[in-house]
């Protein structure tokens, strides 16, 4: 049999590629950080190259380390997941996860049934409850969460890249003086997202109309509602492109043809320890590959 590296070694090196931090990993692992290190050198060593670009507080895999974790990881995975059936067969498993309702209804339930054909003992408890990665650890396994960005203390992946729409109903451009100039805003009430209170302001400010105020803006912590509110004439809605394109509902229009980029995206968000969990691991890779071509 061919001589193969320690599985430790391995391991290690697959936490750290996909983390790109020795701190990260070495908490995934339960190791110290200098432990991880030793077991990621025993790999170079054996391999003779180095697989990972030293950097300030990271570590990035190089082409070789990538070339590398493409093909070892998945290998790895399903050792994991053929010791782990072997030690409970059958068993349900189950994912604590925290997401967002509007996300859930446009962009995961439709899915939903692709993951119960391919992974029938996973099983999902949701919580749409806010503050999701506040409660990583305590109550959830792992929030699909919509921010800026993501404490580089949690494990997280970007689930997409959006752009601003202004949503509003179709009578607003149907009417006599239609809607058609963003200074006309200053007749509107806007609507904003309380988990997107930057849109409006990162729209105004793209859009060169940042001295524009709007009548009032009415605050909800419900994506659907604003929709609907949109669409009831209630007030012109600052949200995200995949909302409205998701929504496909003949009410609403997108006002004014002007792209900009969204301050907020979609992530997959877990504390890195929890990716040892089968239902967090399977769950993540399902829903990267899912959404692979819409992410980024």
């Amino acid at each position: 049999m061919r001589r193969l590296p320690p599985l430790t070694a391995i391991e290690a090196f697959v936490a750290v590629a996909r983390l790109g931090s020795v701190k990260a990993a070495a908490q995934e692992l339960a190791l110290s950080p200098p432990a991880l290190s030793r077991r990621v050198q025993t790999l170079e060593r054996f391999l003779g190259r180095p697989l990972f670009d030293r950097r300030h507080q990271a570590m990035v895999a190089n082409a070789d380390g990538e070339r590398l974790l493409a093909q070892i990881a998945p290998v790895l995975d399903q050792l994991s997941d053929a010791v782990e059936t072997m030690t409970s067969p059958a068993e349900v498993v189950r994912l604590r996860l925290g997401v967002l309702p509007l996300f859930a209804s446009q962009r995961l339930f439709p899915r939903l049934g692709d993951l119960r054909q391919r992974y029938p003992e996973l099983h999902l408890d949701i919580d749409t409850a806010g503050h999701g990665v506040s409660r990583l650890g305590d109550g959830l396994d792992a929030v699909i969460a919509l921010a800026r960005e993501v404490d580089p203390a949690l494990y997280a992946r970007r689930l997409d890249r959006n752009k601003v729409y202004v949503i509003g109903a179709r009578s607003l451009i149907e009417r006599n003086d239609p809607l058609v100039r963003p200074e006309q805003l200053g007749e509107q009430t806007v609507l904003l997202h309380r988990d997107m209170p930057d849109t409006f302001t990162a729209w105004r400010n793209a859009a060169n109309v940042g001295d524009i105020e709007p009548l009032a803006i009415d605050h909800f912590d419900s994506g659907a509602l604003m929709l609907e509110a949109a669409a009831q004439g209630l007030g012109v809605a600052f949200m995200m492109e995949s909302h409205f394109a998701d929504a496909n509902d003949p009410r609403l229009v997108r006002l004014f043809d002007i792209d900009v980029e969204s301050p907020y995206s979609y992530w997959f968000v877990c504390r890195p320890r929890a990716l040892q969990m089968k239902p967090v691991r399977v769950f993540r890779d399902w829903l990267l590959e899912t959404l692979g071509s819409e992410g980024a």
